[in-house]
Protein backbone atom coordinates (compact mmCIF):
# COMPACT_ATOMS: atom_id res chain seq x y z
CA UNK A 1 0.00 0.00 0.00
CA UNK A 2 1.62 3.40 -1.04
CA UNK A 3 1.25 5.86 1.33
CA UNK A 4 2.35 9.59 1.32
CA UNK A 5 2.92 12.07 4.23
CA UNK A 6 1.93 15.82 3.68
CA UNK A 7 3.10 17.23 7.26
CA UNK A 8 4.99 20.55 8.24
CA UNK A 9 5.56 19.97 11.45
CA UNK A 10 9.51 18.02 11.74
CA UNK A 11 9.15 16.40 14.70
CA UNK A 12 5.96 14.70 14.14
CA UNK A 13 6.92 13.98 10.28
CA UNK A 14 9.44 12.11 12.08
CA UNK A 15 7.29 10.11 14.43
CA UNK A 16 5.27 9.25 11.50
CA UNK A 17 7.74 8.19 9.67
CA UNK A 18 8.84 5.83 12.34
CA UNK A 19 5.62 3.86 12.38
CA UNK A 20 4.77 3.85 9.21
CA UNK A 21 8.54 2.09 8.67
CA UNK A 22 7.70 -0.43 10.90
CA UNK A 23 4.60 -1.63 8.79
CA UNK A 24 5.43 -3.94 6.22
CA UNK A 25 2.34 -3.61 3.63
CA UNK A 26 2.74 0.15 4.04
CA UNK A 27 5.22 1.57 1.32
CA UNK A 28 6.29 5.31 2.05
CA UNK A 29 6.55 7.03 -1.84
CA UNK A 30 6.84 10.79 -0.79
CA UNK A 31 6.22 13.35 1.89
CA UNK A 32 6.05 16.99 1.42
CA UNK A 33 5.79 20.05 4.38
CA UNK A 34 3.80 22.02 1.10
CA UNK A 35 0.25 21.92 -0.39
CA UNK A 36 2.25 23.01 -3.91
CA UNK A 37 4.77 20.69 -3.81
CA UNK A 38 2.36 17.69 -2.73
CA UNK A 39 -0.09 18.90 -5.69
CA UNK A 40 2.61 18.09 -7.73
CA UNK A 41 3.37 14.73 -6.54
CA UNK A 42 0.55 13.15 -5.29
CA UNK A 43 -0.59 12.57 -9.27
CA UNK A 44 2.70 11.64 -10.53
CA UNK A 45 3.06 9.06 -7.56
CA UNK A 46 -0.44 7.82 -7.23
CA UNK A 47 -0.34 6.87 -3.79
CA UNK A 48 -3.29 4.56 -2.12
CA UNK A 49 -3.53 6.93 1.22
CA UNK A 50 -2.14 10.41 2.45
CA UNK A 51 -1.90 10.93 6.01
CA UNK A 52 -2.65 14.61 5.80
CA UNK A 53 -2.34 17.64 7.88
CA UNK A 54 -5.25 20.12 7.84
CA UNK A 55 -3.24 23.45 8.79
CA UNK A 56 -0.42 23.88 7.31
CA UNK A 57 1.79 27.42 6.29
CA UNK A 58 0.80 27.63 2.43
CA UNK A 59 -2.99 26.76 3.61
CA UNK A 60 -5.20 23.99 4.60
CA UNK A 61 -5.05 20.49 3.04
CA UNK A 62 -8.96 20.76 1.93
CA UNK A 63 -8.21 23.19 -1.12
CA UNK A 64 -5.08 20.60 -2.13
CA UNK A 65 -7.79 17.60 -2.47
CA UNK A 66 -10.70 19.95 -4.17
CA UNK A 67 -7.65 21.02 -6.64
CA UNK A 68 -6.40 17.52 -7.88
CA UNK A 69 -9.70 15.87 -7.48
CA UNK A 70 -10.06 12.26 -6.59
CA UNK A 71 -7.12 10.05 -7.59
CA UNK A 72 -8.41 6.93 -6.27
CA UNK A 73 -6.62 7.46 -2.90
CA UNK A 74 -8.16 7.42 0.66
CA UNK A 75 -7.32 9.95 2.93
CA UNK A 76 -6.27 10.19 6.79
CA UNK A 77 -6.27 13.92 8.47
CA UNK A 78 -4.11 14.79 11.22
CA UNK A 79 -5.50 17.45 13.10
CA UNK A 80 -4.71 19.29 16.51
CA UNK A 81 -8.38 20.70 16.66
CA UNK A 82 -11.63 18.44 17.28
CA UNK A 83 -13.73 21.02 15.27
CA UNK A 84 -12.01 20.19 11.72
CA UNK A 85 -13.85 16.73 12.32
CA UNK A 86 -16.78 16.90 10.85
CA UNK A 87 -15.52 18.97 8.33
CA UNK A 88 -13.02 16.28 7.34
CA UNK A 89 -15.22 12.98 7.67
CA UNK A 90 -18.01 14.82 5.17
CA UNK A 91 -14.93 15.47 2.71
CA UNK A 92 -15.06 11.77 2.25
CA UNK A 93 -12.26 11.26 4.28
CA UNK A 94 -11.44 7.52 5.94
CA UNK A 95 -10.93 9.12 8.74
CA UNK A 96 -9.49 11.52 10.97
CA UNK A 97 -6.58 11.56 14.09
CA UNK A 98 -5.60 14.20 16.50
CA UNK A 99 -2.54 15.28 17.70
CA UNK A 100 -0.04 14.46 19.25
CA UNK A 101 -0.33 11.20 17.25
CA UNK A 102 -0.61 7.91 18.58
CA UNK A 103 1.55 5.28 17.51
CA UNK A 104 -1.07 2.60 18.48
CA UNK A 105 -3.98 4.78 16.81
CA UNK A 106 -2.30 5.37 13.36
CA UNK A 107 -1.32 2.00 13.59
CA UNK A 108 -4.64 0.83 13.19
CA UNK A 109 -6.02 3.33 11.12
CA UNK A 110 -3.41 2.12 8.18
CA UNK A 111 -4.60 -1.19 9.07
CA UNK A 112 -8.24 -0.41 8.59
CA UNK A 113 -7.10 1.50 4.99
CA UNK A 114 -5.16 -1.47 3.83
CA UNK A 115 -7.35 -4.57 4.64
CA UNK A 116 -10.83 -2.11 3.17
CA UNK A 117 -8.59 -1.81 -0.42
CA UNK A 118 -8.25 -5.55 -0.05
CA UNK A 119 -11.35 -5.93 -0.28
CA UNK A 120 -11.86 -3.47 -3.21
CA UNK A 121 -9.26 -5.19 -5.28
CA UNK A 122 -10.89 -8.67 -4.41
CA UNK A 123 -14.16 -7.19 -5.46
CA UNK A 124 -12.50 -5.94 -8.46
CA UNK A 125 -12.00 -9.35 -9.32
CA UNK A 126 -14.78 -11.21 -8.52
CA UNK A 127 -16.56 -9.06 -10.91
CA UNK A 128 -14.11 -9.10 -13.86
CA UNK A 129 -14.28 -13.23 -13.51
CA UNK A 130 -18.85 -12.66 -13.84
CA UNK A 131 -17.95 -10.53 -16.72
CA UNK A 132 -15.73 -12.70 -18.44
CA UNK A 133 -18.27 -15.40 -17.21
CA UNK A 134 -21.63 -13.51 -18.66
CA UNK A 135 -19.62 -12.80 -22.09
CA UNK A 136 -18.69 -16.56 -22.52
CA UNK A 137 -22.17 -17.60 -22.25
CA UNK A 138 -22.98 -15.37 -25.00
CA UNK A 139 -25.31 -13.44 -22.78
CA UNK A 140 -26.69 -10.47 -24.35
CA UNK A 141 -26.91 -7.49 -22.58
CA UNK A 142 -29.97 -6.05 -20.00
CA UNK A 143 -32.37 -4.18 -21.39
CA UNK A 144 -34.39 -2.22 -18.54
CA UNK A 145 -33.19 -2.00 -15.03
CA UNK A 146 -35.43 -1.79 -11.56
CA UNK A 147 -34.89 0.91 -9.26
CA UNK A 148 -35.62 0.69 -6.19
CA UNK A 149 -37.14 3.70 -4.55
CA UNK A 150 -38.82 4.77 -0.97
CA UNK A 151 -42.49 3.78 -1.95
CA UNK A 152 -42.07 2.37 -5.45
CA UNK A 153 -40.26 0.36 -7.84
CA UNK A 154 -39.24 2.09 -11.24
CA UNK A 155 -38.65 0.44 -14.17
CA UNK A 156 -36.36 2.22 -16.70
CA UNK A 157 -34.62 1.45 -20.25
CA UNK A 158 -31.10 1.69 -19.33
CA UNK A 159 -30.54 3.04 -23.37
CA UNK A 160 -32.06 5.93 -21.31
CA UNK A 161 -29.57 6.40 -18.40
CA UNK A 162 -26.75 8.63 -19.25
CA UNK A 163 -24.71 8.51 -16.32
CA UNK A 164 -24.66 7.22 -12.94
CA UNK A 165 -23.04 9.25 -9.88
CA UNK A 166 -22.12 7.31 -6.57
CA UNK A 167 -22.48 9.45 -3.20
CA UNK A 168 -21.67 7.71 0.18
CA UNK A 169 -23.66 4.58 -0.58
CA UNK A 170 -26.55 6.16 -2.75
CA UNK A 171 -26.67 6.27 -6.68
CA UNK A 172 -27.74 8.84 -8.43
CA UNK A 173 -28.81 7.81 -12.14
CA UNK A 174 -28.95 10.90 -14.53
CA UNK A 175 -31.26 10.19 -17.62
CA UNK A 176 -31.76 11.41 -21.07
CA UNK A 177 -34.91 13.25 -19.85
CA UNK A 178 -32.96 14.97 -17.40
CA UNK A 179 -35.20 13.15 -14.62
CA UNK A 180 -32.69 12.34 -11.46
CA UNK A 181 -33.37 8.93 -9.43
CA UNK A 182 -31.75 8.42 -6.19
CA UNK A 183 -31.37 5.05 -4.78
CA UNK A 184 -30.10 3.37 -1.65
CA UNK A 185 -27.42 1.52 -3.03
CA UNK A 186 -23.69 1.68 -3.84
CA UNK A 187 -22.56 2.07 -7.81
CA UNK A 188 -20.88 -1.44 -7.53
CA UNK A 189 -24.09 -2.83 -7.19
CA UNK A 190 -24.80 -1.75 -10.84
CA UNK A 191 -21.77 -1.97 -12.45
CA UNK A 192 -22.00 -5.27 -13.62
CA UNK A 193 -25.32 -5.16 -14.98
CA UNK A 194 -24.59 -1.94 -17.17
CA UNK A 195 -21.15 -2.71 -18.23
CA UNK A 196 -22.34 -4.60 -21.08
CA UNK A 197 -24.28 -2.23 -21.98
CA UNK A 198 -21.75 0.32 -23.54
CA UNK A 199 -21.36 1.96 -20.18
CA UNK A 200 -17.87 2.45 -18.20
CA UNK A 201 -16.73 3.12 -14.64
CA UNK A 202 -14.43 6.65 -15.52
CA UNK A 203 -13.73 7.34 -11.79
CA UNK A 204 -14.40 6.31 -8.44
CA UNK A 205 -17.97 8.07 -8.27
CA UNK A 206 -19.16 8.01 -12.05
CA UNK A 207 -20.44 4.95 -14.42
CA UNK A 208 -20.91 6.71 -17.60
CA UNK A 209 -22.71 5.80 -20.73
CA UNK A 210 -20.69 6.45 -23.94
CA UNK A 211 -23.66 6.23 -25.99
CA UNK A 212 -23.99 9.99 -24.55
CA UNK A 213 -20.14 10.96 -24.91
CA UNK A 214 -19.63 13.94 -27.03
CA UNK A 215 -15.81 15.13 -26.35
CA UNK A 216 -13.20 13.58 -24.06
CA UNK A 217 -10.75 16.25 -22.82
CA UNK A 218 -7.05 14.81 -21.75
CA UNK A 219 -6.68 16.63 -18.87
CA UNK A 220 -9.60 14.05 -17.54
CA UNK A 221 -12.89 15.31 -18.41
CA UNK A 222 -16.11 13.86 -20.21
CA UNK A 223 -18.71 16.02 -21.94
CA UNK A 224 -21.62 15.29 -22.24
CA UNK A 225 -24.51 15.91 -25.16
CA UNK A 226 -26.57 17.66 -22.40
CA UNK A 227 -22.99 19.64 -21.63
CA UNK A 228 -23.16 18.23 -18.13
CA UNK A 229 -18.63 17.47 -17.56
CA UNK A 230 -18.12 14.38 -15.59
CA UNK A 231 -14.57 13.81 -14.25
CA UNK A 232 -12.00 11.00 -15.54
CA UNK A 233 -9.16 10.12 -12.46
CA UNK A 234 -5.70 9.76 -13.42
CA UNK A 235 -6.28 5.76 -13.48
CA UNK A 236 -8.61 5.42 -15.39
CA UNK A 237 -7.35 7.87 -18.38
CA UNK A 238 -5.50 4.68 -20.20
CA UNK A 239 -8.99 2.46 -20.18
CA UNK A 240 -11.18 5.23 -21.35
CA UNK A 241 -8.56 6.20 -24.17
CA UNK A 242 -8.88 2.59 -25.09
CA UNK A 243 -12.21 2.15 -24.94
CA UNK A 244 -12.82 5.78 -26.93
CA UNK A 245 -10.31 4.11 -29.79
CA UNK A 246 -12.25 0.98 -30.28
CA UNK A 247 -15.69 2.58 -30.83
CA UNK A 248 -17.35 2.12 -33.89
Amino acid sequence: MKLYILEDEKRILQHLLQVVENIPYVQLVGHSPEIAQAAEEVPRLQPDIILADIRLKDGDSFRLFDEIGDTGFQVIFLTAYDQYAIQALNMGAFGYLLKPIDEAALAAALDKCYHHRQQEQFDRQQLEIARQHYAAQGATAAKRLALKRVEYMEIISIEDIMYCKSDKGYTTFFLNDKRELLVSKGLIEYESILVPSGFLRCHQSYLVNFQYVKKYYREGILQMQNGEQVPVSSRKKEEVMKYLENIS
